[in-house]
């Protein structure tokens, strides 16, 4: 069983920075792929980006390329989201799921296995 946990949530001015974590606890495969997605209010769960656990490979979406990075730490516990350049409607909560899959699919909502609770994100114009 794996329990994720987001942090680092809050209230930002557009062209600002966050920085979530994802602390993992239970065991975490080095085949599994972890990932952030993101939820608006009245829209569905979409991807952000995700991590290969084992080498570190990372891909994103179109719409934070460029923005957003993601990393874990050299203990593979804790993943990071790294925002910067933030704009108003990257507004949304933010979850972090893990799952043992196929990088193929990577930004198939249904194929991870684990969730957070989620943290909010707020940019202001």
């Amino acid at each position: 069983q794996v329990q994720l946990v987001e942090s680092g949530g809050g209230l930002v001015q557009a062209g600002g920075s966050l920085r979530l974590s994802c602390a993992a606890s239970g065991h975490i495969f080095s085949t599994y792929v972890m990932a952030w997605f993101r939820q608006a209010p009245g829209k569905e769960r979409e991807f952000v980006g995700a991590i290969t656990w084992s080498a570190g490979g990372t891909d994103y979406a179109d719409s934070v390329k460029g923005r957003f990075t993601i990393s874990r730490d050299s203990t593979r516990t804790t993943m990071f989201l790294q925002m910067n350049s933030l704009k108003p409607e990257d507004t949304a909560a933010y979850y972090c799921a893990a799952g043992r899959m196929n990088w193929g699919t990577r930004d198939f909502l249904h194929g991870y296995d684990y969730w957070g609770p989620g943290t909010q994100v707020t940019v202001s114009s």
